[in-house]
């Protein structure tokens, strides 16, 4: 029996909000859509201080490659004395961020808008994965 997998073509759009860089995606964040995406966010997070915003809500699929993008972000920012946030209120993906131990690492808000707003020592602790 073969088990064909289709992937959907992961999207993305950039936008600059007060200074902010907001990059929604769109799709799958798989092995096939994961090397773009990585590359395009060294390109975003290659100056110092970056601010970033991941608007996650739209993915409806993440496996171990897209995890390691986002780790990858998550640690060039930091490097970079920068901020990374992720805006997801999907309990299956705040699930496997649980899971992975990735909790913790990433500062998490359910709302745009509350990622926006929120001071780097704040956090909606509505959508918190640990």
């Amino acid at each position: 029996m073969t088990e064909i997998h289709t992937t959907t073509a992961l999207r993305s759009s950039e936008r600059v909000i007060a200074g902010t860089t907001v990059v929604a995606l769109r799709g799958e964040i798989d092995l096939l859509t994961a090397q773009p995406l990585s590359e395009r966010l060294d390109t975003l997070t290659a100056d110092s201080c970056p601010d970033l915003v991941l608007d996650l809500r739209a993915v409806s699929f993440i496996d171990c490659a897209g995890l390691g993008v986002l780790c990858r972000a998550r640690n060039r920012t930091a490097a970079r004395r920068g901020r990374l946030r992720l805006v997801t209120g999907d309990t299956g993906l705040l699930r496997i961020l649980r899971h992975a131990q990735l909790g913790g690492v990433f500062e998490i808000h359910a709302r745009l808008s509350n990622a926006l707003a929120a001071r780097p020592e704040s956090g909606d602790t509505s959508a918190t994965a640990g």
